[in-house]
This record gives structure tokens, sequence and C-alpha cells, in this order.
């Protein structure tokens, strides 16, 4: 068995299966992982606001893909929360922390880019699932951190191409920027909250993703948001502000440093300015 059917067997993500994750798996069978059938395995994307049936029990809202060939906020999101994923198993992995990396590298392809498909197809935009499968399997191998981190940027270059291919509806990109920067605080609030009950890693994991991605964003467009709605960069600037303190690295720590609530009202805020 190689090192790709391994590790998708290991993680049961079916929905992989359903996006053909595993084509180049010779020999390898294509019908059921685990014991458990491609349709029931995996995960499934759902409306922005609905509980997913993500793998591992993440908590995560969904992707609306219904809306992402035509809306770009609901499209950015997309790539956005799959870019949250890859930053955070790059990180994870320059920590030490290989398994968590190869699950994160991976769970993207299976929650978000299979459901995807249709909308790249639509748009142009090329397949690129096998370049998370080639990240996770390099982490799952305890491959280089070179070689990690070079997997990675073949992920992020294949997500600003996608992101050059998003769909236009009129309005502002200052806006569309803000509204998934806004979705992503949110996303990391979520996974605050998660992690301040459970001990789970993954939750904290993901909401460190959430809360780079944010910020990453926010570093290349805040002057344009800044511009467009002052009010609202404000509250941007002061909820990345406690969500550096919220996530500050990728080693989840014994005791949390900031209190749930601050976390949590320091993205309703944002949410609140983002529709006022």
């Amino acid at each position: 068995m190689n090192s790709t059917f391994k590790l998708w067997t290991q993680l049961g993500l079916g929905t992989a299966l359903a996006g053909g994750l595993l084509a180049a798996c010779a020999g390898e069978p294509e019908g059921e992982i685990g014991g458990e059938s491609g349709d029931d395995a995996g995960t499934k994307v759902v409306a922005a606001g609905e509980t997913s049936g993500a793998a591992g029990g993440e908590g995560e809202g969904g992707v609306a893909v219904a809306d992402a060939a035509t809306d770009p906020v609901a499209y950015g999101i997309a790539l956005a929360v799959t870019e949250a994923h890859v930053v955070a198993a790059r990180d994870a992995y320059a920590a030490g922390n290989k398994d968590a990396a190869a699950e994160m590298f991976a769970h993207p392809a299976a929650e978000v880019l299979v459901e995807m498909d249709p909308v790249f197809a639509k748009l142009g935009v090329a397949d690129f699932k096998d370049l998370l499968t080639t990240a996770s399997v390099a982490a799952a191998d305890g491959k280089s951190v070179a070689e990690v981190a070079a997997a990675y940027d073949a992920i992020i270059a294949a997500l600003r191409g996608a992101a050059a291919k998003a769909p236009d509806n009129g309005a502002p990109a200052a806006t569309v920027a803000a509204a998934v920067i806004a979705d992503m605080i949110e996303r990391a609030s979520t996974m605050y909250h998660i992690t301040a009950k459970q001990d789970r890693y993954e939750a904290y994991l993901d909401g460190y993703g959430f809360a780079s991605v944010a910020a990453s964003t926010f570093a290349t467009t805040d002057a344009a948001i800044k511009a467009d709605n002052p009010a609202l960069h404000t509250r941007i600037t002061d909820a990345l502000g406690v969500l550096k303190q919220a996530y500050p690295t990728t080693t989840r720590p014994a005791k949390l440093a900031v209190q749930q609530g601050a976390v949590s009202a320091a993205s309703s805020r944002v949410m609140l300015a983002t529709t006022s």
C-alpha cells in the first residue's frame, strides 16, 4: 500500500475518494475505506451558518458553495478556508507536529475542494487537489521542513491563481476582502470557543489557521478597507490584536491566554460593522 492510499485510509476521508484523489494509487481499491463507503465516510460543505459534518467534528461553519460561482465573497471564503488549513499545516509541521500537519493539509481537499469542483470548472480553474495530497503525504512521511514548505508554496500559488479568476458581481474589492476577513475572524472565534471547552488540539490549530489568514489578508488590503469603511477597519484591527494573543503559535497552551468572551465580543463587533 503506497503512502497516498495509506494516508487517506488513516484519515477516513471518503469524500476524497469521490473527488478521485486516489486515482493515482494504481491497483488500490476505490470503493471503500476502512469499511465505510465513499458517500458515507466523508464530509460535506454546507451553506454558511449551518453545521458541517466535518471530519473529526471540527465544528466549523460551512462554505456557501452554491453561491461561489457568482458571489466573490463566498468564493473567497472557500479559498480562505483552504488556505487557513494549509498555513496551519505548514506551521505545525515546522513546530514538529507531523501528524497534525498531515491531517491539516488533507482536510480542505475533502471539506471544500471536492464540492468546489463544478465552480472551478465553470471559472476555468485547474484542479489542484493533488497538491494538497502531495503536501499531506510529504508531512506524513516526515520529509524535510523545506520539502513540506515547498509543497505548501505550490498550494498557495494555485490558490492565488484561483483567486485571480474569482467571479465579479460588481462589489468593491475592499468590501469583498473585508467580508472574507470577517468570516475568518468569526471562524477563529468559534474554534476558540470549542478550544476553551475541550482539549482537542485540532480545534485550536484550525483557529490558528483562520486567525493567520485573516491577518495576512488584512495586511494586503488594510488601506483599501480603511478608505472604504474606517469603522470596520478599526474593529478588524482590534479583533486581530485579540486573536494574536489567543493564538500566539501553533502550540496549544496549557492555559488559554484570552478569555473566550473577549474573543467572541471582538468578532461580534466586526460582524456588526460589516452589516452597518
